[in-house]
């Protein structure tokens, strides 16, 4: 009964999308961030300095990772060949490739570069949203979704260039990507509980992640207050994302280890 009612509310929200909103084109807008200040030759220069947190924490994270899954076994606990590691590991992957991607694009704005941001953008929430059915629903739902999510918010990005090419942009997979994952991980917590780790991490996620979002919006507010633009805080904000998962991630294989 309880995935029946997590496929119906699936189901719901990607027909209700894909219904009853309009193809969403990419504003233009968007392309114009409030600080396009030059330093040392490099156009927008802190919003493409600002990436660099994507790539340390990211690689600091994977390092981790690595090292912590040599010391103990408590990712060796399911039974089909598939451990949550993968998706740990593809996680961390998408947010070092999102700073090469994110800074690439701060170079020179536009929706051919925004591509190169997306892409692994994509591939981190895909990521990330199959460590939790794993963890919460079963080891063979994260194994099976894995790759196949992965290929959708691939899928995402490049059906919307390709409609922004066309003359018709159209996000609304793409949000649907970013967005869904978000709906359905607080109704997975509450149909599937699990014990294996500290859940103060994944309101720590949740805070970066609003935080991200919400200095995003407020890019040229913040700027006007602060001299460092909403969008320079929001690189912060979300490779923040990475350092609370690996803890999550590293308080579960702990918890996991004592049970076997």
């Amino acid at each position: 009964m309880k995935i029946v009612i997590l496929l119906g509310i699936t189901i719901i929200s990607i027909g209700t999308v894909l219904y009853f909103v309009q193809p969403i084109p990419q504003d233009p807008a968007y392309h114009q961030f409030a600080d396009q200040r030059e330093f040392l030759g490099v156009p927008n220069f802190l919003n493409v300095f600002s990436n660099l947190a994507f790539i340390i924490i990211g690689v600091y994270c994977l390092r981790s990772l690595v090292s912590h899954t040599h010391d103990t076994v408590g990712f060796t606990h399911d039974t089909v060949g598939f451990t949550p590691k993968s998706a740990c590991y593809i996680f961390f992957i998408g947010l070092i490739l999102t700073g090469f991607g994110s800074g690439y694009y701060h170079l020179s704005p536009t929706n051919q570069t925004l591509v190169w941001d997306r892409l692994p953008m994509a591939v981190a929430f895909m990521a990330l949203f199959s460590f939790f059915l794993s963890e919460h629903i079963s080891a063979r739902v994260g194994s099976r979704l894995l790759w196949p999510l992965l290929a959708l918010g691939v899928f995402s990005v490049l059906y919307w260039i390709y409609t922004e090419n066309r003359g018709v942009g159209d996000l609304r997979l793409y949000a649907l990507v970013q967005f869904l994952p978000v709906l359905l991980i607080p109704l997975i917590l509450i149909l599937f509980p699990s014990g294996n780790y500290q859940k103060k991490y994944l309101w720590y996620i949740i805070a970066f992640y609003a935080l991200a979002k919400i200095t995003e919006h407020y890019d040229h507010e913040i700027m006007k207050v602060l001299s460092i633009s909403g969008h320079t805080l929001k690189h912060i904000f979300a490779s923040l994302t990475g350092i609370a998962f690996l803890s999550m991630i590293l308080s579960w294989q702990a918890n996991v280890a004592k049970i076997e």
